[in-house]
C-alpha cells in the first residue's frame, strides 16, 4: 500500500482541458501505486473513483477532477485539476480576449509607487531531502535534494553559461555551468516560460507562455530575443515581431536557415531571424474560425482547436518541414502535416511506425542531431491516453536518415522503458503516464545515438533506442537501497532528479560537457556520459538549485514566531513541491509535508504549529514543525503528524476544490473554518487528532464548492463557484456563524455589483465584521467574453454583504487573488502582476513598494513581526514591513 509520507502523485489525468479553461468529459482516471511497504497504509484510489463519478453524474467540476487517487493527485493533478482550479478563475465565466495582460501591464508601468522595498524571504536552498523533517506526512528521503519551482527551459553554451527558465519566474543566468544564478527577464511583462535556444550567432531566444497545457500554466506576450545573453537583460523592447504571439502558449521554437518557426496555441508561424522588426507570419491553423477575430472565437472548445506543439525541419532542405498539431486530449484535427505544392498544408501519411491518425497523434516532441543524421520523435497518444490506466505514451521514435518524412521506426514504448530501471512499476502509472504534460528530447551533439528522453524520469540510450537506462528515476523509495535512515541511506541510493520532466540542455563548462535537465523541482545536470549503478541510475546528479534561483510555485503562505530559534518561523504550500519551512536563523529550507501544498494555517504565537493541505481538504497538523527522525515507521506512536481532514475530502473534486481553503478565526486560533460543498469548523485548533472533528456548519449545495473563506469573531463569509468552470458558470457568496446558526446566501444577480466571476479572497474588519472586503479573479467584461463578467476586482460591504461598492478605482484590470486589511487602515490587494496598497481614507491605489518581481501574488499573509507576506506563484515569498508605510491619502 501505499504510505501517506509518499503521497506525491500517482495519477489522474485527463484528456481534455489545458492552461486555457475548457473543460469536457472525457477524462480517465489510474490507480493508486500498490508496491508493499514495511508499514501498513491506507490506500485512497477511491478517491479518484468518486472524482470520475462527479464528473459523468454532471456535478459541475472540471474534467480535470476526474483524478487517481487523492494522493496520487500531485503531478498529474498539478497538471490537470490544478490547471482547471488556476485557469477557471481566470477565465470564467467565458474566454478571455487576447492582449489583457499585456494592458495590464502596461497600466502598471505609469502607476506610484509606495517607499520601501520588498525583502526575498525564499532566497535559499529549499532541501526536500532535509533530514529534520521525516515525518508521516514527508517525503523527505526521496532523494530529490535541493529544489526549486518548476523549471521549463534551458539554454546551455560550451563557455559555462547556463539558462534557466521558471513556469512563472523568469529567466536565470549562471556563469559557472550552474548554479550562482541572476536573473535577467525581470523586466519583461511575462514571466512565464515556453522555451529557450540559443541560435547560431549564439542569441538567447527566450518563447512565453509555458510551454505545455497542465499545471497553472500562462500565457505570455511573445518572443524576445537577448543578443548579448552572456552580459545583458531582457527588454522589453527585445520582443520579436508585433502583438501576433500575446496570449499564447508557445510550446517550441525551431530554427531552419533564415527562419525560425514557433509551435504555439495558436497555430505555427514563422519569421526572419536577421531581421527582428516585422509581424510573425501565420504559417498555419488548422481551424482559423476559432483564433481571435474569428466567427467561432467566442466558442468555449476555441483555445483548444489550434494547438501545434512541435516542427521538424529537413536539415537537407530547410522548405521541408513537417507539422506536429493537435489536442493532447484528441481532437479531428490532430496530426502531422506537409506543405503541399500550392502551399497549403495537409496530413502527412505513410512514415513507417510514426503515427499519424488522428487519434494516436497528440503532444509530440522532435530532437535532432547535430550532424542531422538522426531525428528523434516522442508521441503521446490521446487515445491510448484515454484508454490504457497505465501510459499514455504512444512510443519513441527514430527516422535514420534525419528526415522528418522517415522512414520512422519505433524505439521504445511504455513496456521497454519500464524494464530499464524506472521506477514506475505499478499499475496505474507507469513510464509516459503524464506523457502529456512531461515530454523532452536531447541529441548528443558528438554522437547522434546517444540520447537523452524526458517523461516522469529522466532516460538514455547509448545505441540509438536499442537499449535504454533510467538515470534519472522518479525516486528512490522502491529500491532495495533506500532506507528512511540517513545513516543507511548516505552513500547507498544516489541521488536523482526530481520528477516530472519539461526542458533539457547540453553545455560544456571548463572543458567538460554536461546535460541539464528542468523539470517540477528545478534545474540539474551530470556529466554527459556519467557514471551509472547496476540498475542504471546515475551517480553524479547534482542539484543546481542552490537557493540563488528561486522559482518556487507558492499558493499560500504562514507565518509563527520561532519559540525555539527567535525570529519567525515560515512556512507554505507548494506546487509539487510540498511544504516548505524556514525556522528562525535556518540557512536552509526544509520540506516537512510532501505532495503538492495548499493552503496553510500557522500559529501567530508558535510557529511550529501548523496545518497544512495536501488537496481536497486533506488537512494535516504538527505541533512540532514536522521534525522526525522517521522512527515512526518501526513505532507508530513517534509520529507527529496527523491527518484532520473534514469529510468532503472523501469526495474529492465534488467535495473540495484540488487547493480548497481553510482559515482560523482572526479573533480565535482555535476555531477553523475548512470550505469544501460544506463549511467546515472544528474548535481543537492544533490540538485536532481526527476528522471527526469537524462540524458541518452549512451546505454550499449540490455541485457548489468553496474558493474562499474568512472568519472574524465567529462571522464566516465564504465565496463559491459551481459549475466553475465557463460552461455555465455560477458563484455566490454564503454568510453565517461558526455555531452553525444565522446562514444564509447573498443576493448576488448575475448583472449585479458583484461581477459573475470568481470569489478569490475575503478580509474582515476586525472592529466591526460587518464591513468586509471582497477580491474578485479574471478580467472585466472588456477582456472576458461572457454572461456577467462586469467590472472590477475589489469590493467593499458596510453591511454585511447586503450592499456593495466598487473601490478599484484606479487599478489595472488583472486576476485578483487575495485581499489584507493593514493595521494603519490601509488596504493591500495580491493579483497577477503586483501587489497594491490604499493608504487608510485614500480612493486610489499604489503599487506597494519596490522590487517585487512581476508575477502573480497567490496570498497575502501578516506576521505577527510586523511585515506583509507576500506567496507568490512563481517567485517564492516576498516580505514588506508595513510598519514604515506614511498613510498618504489621494
Amino acid at each position: 500500500m501505499l504510505p501517506p509520507r509518499h503521497q506525491r502523485r500517482f495519477i489522474t489525468c485527463t484528456v481534455v482541458a489545458a492552461a486555457f479553461g475548457l473543460v469536457s468529459t472525457q477524462s480517465f482516471a489510474a490507480s493508486a501505486d500498490t508496491r508493499p511497504r514495511p508499514w501498513q497504509a491506507r490506500h485512497q484510489a477511491a478517491i479518484g473513483r468518486e472524482h470520475i463519478k462527479a464528473v459523468h453524474a454532471g456535478h459541475g467540476i472540471s474534467a480535470f477532477a476526474a483524478e487517481g487517487d487523492d494522493d496520487g493527485a500531485d503531478e498529474a493533478e498539478n497538471s490537470a485539476e490544478s490547471t482547471a482550479q488556476f485557469t477557471e478563475a481566470r477565465t470564467a465565466p467565458g474566454v478571455v480576449a487576447p492582449g489583457a495582460y499585456g494592458a495590464a501591464w502596461q497600466q502598471l508601468q505609469s502607476m506610484k509607487h509606495t517607499g520601501g522595498d520588498w525583502d526575498h524571504v525564499t532566497k535559499k536552498a529549499y532541501n526536500s531531502d532535509d533530514s529534520r523533517y521525516r515525518d508521516v506526512n514527508s517525503n523527505s528521503s526521496g532523494g530529490s535534494g535541493k529544489v526549486t519551482g518548476r523549471i521549463t527551459g534551458i539554454a546551455a553554451d560550451d563557455q559555462g553559461y547556463v539558462y534557466a527558465g521558471g513556469a512563472n519566474g523568469g529567466v536565470f543566468r549562471s556563469t559557472t555551468g550552474g548554479g550562482h544564478w541572476k536573473p535577467i527577464a525581470d523586466k519583461l511583462p511575462s514571466l512565464s516560460t515556453g522555451t529557450l535556444s540559443l541560435d547560431g550567432q549564439k542569441r538567447l531566444w527566450y518563447a512565453t507562455g509555458e510551454s505545455n497545457t497542465g499545471a497553472t500554466s500562462f500565457v505570455g506576450t511573445g518572443v524576445y530575443v537577448l543578443k548579448d545573453p552572456q552580459h545583458g537583460t531582457f527588454q522589453p523592447g527585445d520582443r520579436v515581431g508585433g502583438a501576433e504571439l500575446e496570449s499564447t502558449v508557445i510550446h517550441a521554437l525551431r530554427f531552419a536557415g533564415t527562419k525560425v518557426w514557433a509551435a504555439t496555441s495558436t497555430g505555427v508561424w514563422s519569421h526572419s531571424t536577421t531581421t527582428l522588426s516585422g509581424p510573425w507570419k501565420h504559417e498555419f491553423a488548422p481551424n482559423p474560425d476559432y483564433l481571435p477575430g474569428g466567427s467561432k472565437a467566442d466558442d468555449p472548445s476555441a483555445p483548444y482547436k489550434n494547438i501545434a506543439n512541435d516542427i521538424a525541419v529537413d536539415p537537407k532542405d530547410p522548405n521541408k518541414v513537417l507539422l506536429a498539431v493537435g489536442w493532447r486530449g484528441g481532437d479531428t484535427y490532430n496530426g502531422l502535416y506537409a506543405q503541399a505544392s500550392d502551399g497549403s498544408w495537409k496530413p502527412a501519411t505513410g512514415l513507417g511506425d510514426l503515427p499519424t491518425s488522428s487519434a494516436d497523434v497528440g503532444n509530440v516532441t522532435f530532437g535532432a542531431a547535430a550532424d542531422g543524421s538522426r531525428l528523434y520523435a516522442i508521441d503521446q497518444s490521446p487515445a491510448q491516453t484515454a484508454a490504457n490506466p497505465d501510459s499514455g505514451l504512444k512510443g519513441v521514435y527514430v527516422s535514420k536518415n534525419g528526415s522528418p518524412f522517415g522512414p520512422w521506426t519505433l524505439i521504445a514504448d511504455y513496456t521497454k522503458l519500464k524494464a530499464s530501471g524506472s521506477a514506475l512499476q505499478g499499475a496505474g502509472y507507469q513510464p509516459g503516464i503524464q506523457s502529456w504534460y512531461n515530454q523532452f528530447l536531447q541529441v548528443d551533439p558528438a554522437n547522434a545515438d546517444h540520447v537523452y528522453l524526458g517523461l516522469e524520469e529522466v532516460f538514455e540510450t547509448k545505441n540509438g533506442g536499442d537499449s535504454w537506462i533510467t538515470p534519472g528515476p522518479y525516486w528512490n523509495f522502491p529500491f532495495p537501497c533506500w532506507s528512511i535512515d540517513p545513516a543507511k541511506q548516505t552513500g547507498d541510493c544516489s541521488p536523482t532528479t526530481h520528477s516530472d520532466q519539461h526542458a533539457v540542455a547540453i553545455g560544456s563548462y571548463k572543458g567538460k560537457s554536461w546535460a541539464y535537465v528542468g523539470n517540477d523541482g528545478g534545474i540539474y545536470r551530470r556529466p554527459l556520459s556519467g557514471a551509472v549503478d547496476s540498475g542504471g541510475h546515475a551517480k553524479d546528479w547534482q542539484s543546481l538549485n542552490d537557493g540563488t534561483i528561486d522559482t518556487l510555485q507558492y499558493y499560500s503562505v504562514g507565518v509563527g514566531k520561532d519559540l525555539d530559534n527567535g525570529g519567525v518561523s515560515v512556512t507554505g504550500g507548494l506546487q509539487d513541491n510540498g511544504q516548505s519551512i524556514l525556522r528562525g536563523h535556518d540557512k536552509v529550507m526544509g520540506s516537512n509535508f510532501g505532495g503538492d501544498g495548499g493552503d496553510t494555517i500557522a500559529d501567530p504565537a508558535n510557529g511550529c504549529n501548523i496545518a497544512a493541505e495536501y488537496v481536497y481538504l486533506d488537512l494535516w497538523v504538527t505541533q512540532n514543525c514536522g521534525v522526525n527522525d522517521g522512527s515512526w515507521t518501526t513505532d507508530p506512536s513517534k509520529a507527529t503528524e496527523y491527518e484532520v481532514a473534514p469529510p468532503d475530502k472523501d469526495l474529492g473534486g465534488a467535495g473540495a476544490r484540488f487547493i480548497a481553503p481553510i482559515t482560523a478565526d482572526a479573533k480565535n486560533t482555535s476555531t477553523w473554518i475548512a470550505g469544501g460543498r460544506h463549511v467546515w469548523v472544528q474548535t481543537k485548533g492544533f490540538a485536532i487528532r481526527s476528522g471527526k472533528e469537524w462540524t458541518n456548519a452549512y451546505d454550499l449545495g449540490e455541485g457548489h464548492v468553496a474558493t474562499a473563506v474568512a472568519s472574524s469573531g465567529g462571522t464566516v463569509y465564504v465565496g463559491w463557484c459551481g459549475p466553475c468552470n465557463n460552461q455555465g458558470f455560477t458563484r455566490g457568496i454564503a454568510v453565517g456563524n461558526a455555531d452553525g446558526t444565522g446562514w444564509h446566501q447573498l443576493n448576488l444577480p448575475v448583472d449585479g455589483t458583484i461581477p459573475n466571476r470568481y470569489v478569490s479572497g475575503f478580509e474582515i474588519d476586525p472592529a466591526n465584521a460587518q464591513h468586509v472586503y471582497v477580491a474578485i479573479n479574471g478580467f472585466s467584461r472588456r477582456f472576458t467574453e461572457g454572461p456577467g463578467a462586469g467590472v472590477g476586482h475589489v469590493f467593499e460591504s458596510k453591511d454585511g454583504g447586503a450592499n456593495w461598492s466598487d473601490i478599484s478605482a484606479n487599478l489595472p484590470d488583472v486576476p485578483a487573488d487575495t485581499v489584507k486589511l493593514l493595521p494603519n487602515g490601509g488596504l493591500a490587494l495580491g493579483t497577477d502582476l503586483a501587489t497594491f496598497y490604499r493608504p487608510a481614507g485614500a480612493t486610489k491605489w499604489q503599487v506597494l513598494g519596490h522590487k517585487l518581481p512581476t508575477t502573480a501574488v497567490m496570498q497575502l499573509r501578516l506576521g505577527p513581526d510586523g511585515k506583509l507576506y507576500a506567496a507568490t506563484h512563481g517567485r517564492g515569498i516576498w516580505s514588506f514591513d508595513v510598519r514604515h508605510l506614511k498613510g498618504r491619502k489621494d
